[in-house]
């Protein structure tokens, strides 16, 4: 880990610390939102909207190269898809009489294709594998501040609706019975966790997004006795996932992505084997 260290204080890999110091701060809206989406059990839904952002991303490359409008860039079109699915599942999930299992794989199928079609019809070369895959070195100082300005975002709002939250992920129908607008609460924290997805597709990708939203908060479910417990538990595994993943990546020259969903794998993997055996020797 020398190496690793001696890269981060190196005055030419500016990069490399940008992606650290991202890789820190977006552990607190990855644990944070990752914990409800655990408990309430909407990882599907949460795999539909990150595969709907590559046709944001797509849609964002056409206007800004094909048509030459600069202000709209991949990164917002990642983020009005993202959102623009996040209320149609609401929607869907509240009111359509069509399975629900039904829309979520035709959005998945729809976002992930409409992006492919919009990159292919984009001038120059745009490889796709690196929205796929994610590459938390090429992240940037803009994508530092969306990362801060999403941070108190997610905070502010949970900090204001954390009890509301907690109605709608355990028991809805008794959040509703109690005057609770669930509808709309739940379309927040859609919402949120759709622009917590666009954030985490920049660095593990979409493919492996779902596994980094849910794994930490998978972890620290399996350790922790409250909610809340087990929303710091979850930060705090995210972050040292992220760091260790970018030293092991960058000591054996191995993509950060991936390394960093192989070690949250591994720990969840050990999570369930020593609660296993914890509940065996009792």
């Amino acid at each position: 880990m020398i190496e690793f260290v001696n890269a981060l204080t190196d005055p030419s890999l500016l990069f490399f610390r940008y992606a650290l110091l991202i890789g820190i701060f977006a552990s607190i809206p990855f644990g944070i939102i990752g914990t409800f989406i655990v408990v309430r059990k909407i990882s599907y839904i949460a795999g539909a909207i990150a595969h709907c952002v590559l046709g944001g991303i797509g849609f964002g490359l056409y206007l800004e190269k094909a048509l030459g409008i600069s202000w709209f860039g991949p990164m917002q079109g990642a983020v009005l898809v993202a959102l623009l699915a996040a209320v149609i599942l609401t929607l869907v999930s509240r009111h359509a009489s069509q399975r629900e299992d039904s829309v979520i794989g035709a959005l998945w199928a729809v976002g992930m294709a409409s992006g492919l079609l919009f990159i292919a019809k984009t001038p120059g070369y745009v490889d796709p594998m690196s929205y796929l895959f994610g590459n938390i070195l090429l992240v940037s100082k803009g994508d530092f501040l969306f990362v801060l300005a999403l941070d108190v975002m997610v905070l502010g709002l949970v900090g204001v609706f954390y009890n509301k939250f907690l109605a709608v992920c355990f028991d809805e129908g008794f959040a509703r019975l109690r005057g609770v607008q669930t509808g709309w609460i739940y379309l927040l924290l859609l919402c949120l966790a759709a622009l917590t997805i666009v954030l985490l597709v920049r660095v593990v990708g979409i493919v492996m997004v779902i596994a980094l939203l849910t794994l930490p908060a998978a972890v620290a479910g399996n350790i922790s006795r409250n909610i809340l417990q087990m929303m710091v538990l979850a930060v705090l595994f995210c972050a040292s996932f992220v760091v260790l993943g970018l030293g092991v990546s960058y000591n054996f020259d191995l993509p950060s992505g991936p390394v960093i969903i192989v070690i949250a794998a591994f720990v969840y993997l050990l999570s369930l084997s020593v609660g296993k055996f914890r509940k065996g020797s009792r």
